[in-house]
């Protein structure tokens, strides 16, 4: 399972550790991914996903997972999101 949201395409991000003496080694960030259900208002169902912690917080702010799939970017989102996206995009419609 690849460590990427399904929502925002956040990844692992590559850096360097760095040492007192200023010594550098590669290291990887990984981002903090939860598993979470959201739940869809117009389709009233439930949706299991594996989304970061800042992705849920601006789910959360944006007034639930319709309201943030409809404004996210389809390059943006996982196919399983990007077909969740489609069926309130059909819902609504």
């Amino acid at each position: 399972m690849a460590r990427r949201c399904e929502l925002t395409s956040t990844g692992v991000q590559s850096g360097n550790n760095v040492s007192h003496a200023h010594n550098k080694t590669r290291r990887r960030f990984l981002p903090n991914l939860c598993n979470v259900s959201l739940i869809s208002d117009s389709l009233g169902r439930t949706y299991r996903l594996r989304v970061s912690a800042g992705a849920l917080r601006t789910v959360e702010h944006r007034g639930g997972l319709d309201a943030f799939l409809l404004k996210a970017r389809d390059g943006d989102l996982s196919l399983k999101a990007r077909r969740i996206k489609r069926s309130i995009e059909r819902a609504q419609g």
